[in-house]
């Protein structure tokens, strides 16, 4: 009876580890994916209200064109060194201030140019492109509470536990292939997880997915139509 009980134990803790480690493994990977969809968002967003600065009055394009390009050097900065928190609430910040300059520039195209196209396509485009930027933002310190990773480690260590008391029960020889196998894929596993939560250090990045907003710059650069 004793045993059976034990078994049942056992059973549920592994269980419960398991369905903890499902749940928080589908959310890691869906976040990594929702991360890497908001820079390409952002980029059409910017893509976007960069060319409608064509129906702004041309004498005030050029001005204009600028804020663009500092501001999304200024993007691009942002998540270039996420390890320094010094440098990346500075690019931060410049990024604000860019924001503003372009807006206010923008508004003040938009009212030395006849008719309203430039009103009703330019100005909310740029503040869809602005809204991507907070987006992007929320999006990477979203993050399970702590309390997860700490149960995730407790649990993976109660599993440990219990498996090497099965193991060793009424057995002086020890299976180490399969205390190497349970370990390393439990320790795997859980890397991995915190790996995707965090996309901009580690073995899995999105930091190539930040090209297709370089490339929106690159086309900046060209001379306009």
């Amino acid at each position: 009876g004793g045993a059976v009980g034990v078994a049942t134990i056992d059973a549920a803790l592994f269980a419960l580890l398991g369905l903890l480690i499902a749940f928080t493994f589908s959310g890691a990977a869906a976040r990594f994916e929702g991360r890497r969809d908001l820079i390409r968002d952002e980029a059409n967003a910017i893509g976007t209200a960069y060319l409608r600065v064509d129906l702004i009055n041309p004498a005030t394009q050029p001005v204009l064109r600028q804020n663009f390009r500092d501001y999304v050097d200024a993007r691009l900065a942002v998540y270039a060194n996420v390890t320094d928190p010094v440098a990346t609430r500075a690019a931060v910040a410049r990024a604000g201030r860019l924001q503003a300059e372009l807006w206010s520039n923008a508004v003040s195209g938009a009212a030395a140019t006849q008719g309203s196209q430039a009103t009703i396509l330019l100005l909310p485009a740029i503040n869809a492109m602005f809204d991507m930027a907070t987006t992007r933002m929320v999006a990477a310190q979203a993050h399970p509470p702590r309390v997860i990773y700490l149960m995730l480690g407790f649990l993976a260590l109660a599993c440990s536990m219990t498996a090497g008391f099965g193991m060793a029960n009424g057995n002086r020889k020890r299976e180490w292939l399969h205390v190497m196998a349970f370990s390393t894929s439990i320790a795997l596993t859980l890397y991995v997880i915190i790996d995707l939560e965090y996309p901009r250090i580690g073995l899995f990045t999105i930091t190539h997915a930040d090209q297709i907003l370089v490339d929106v710059r690159n086309t900046m650069d060209a001379p306009p139509r």
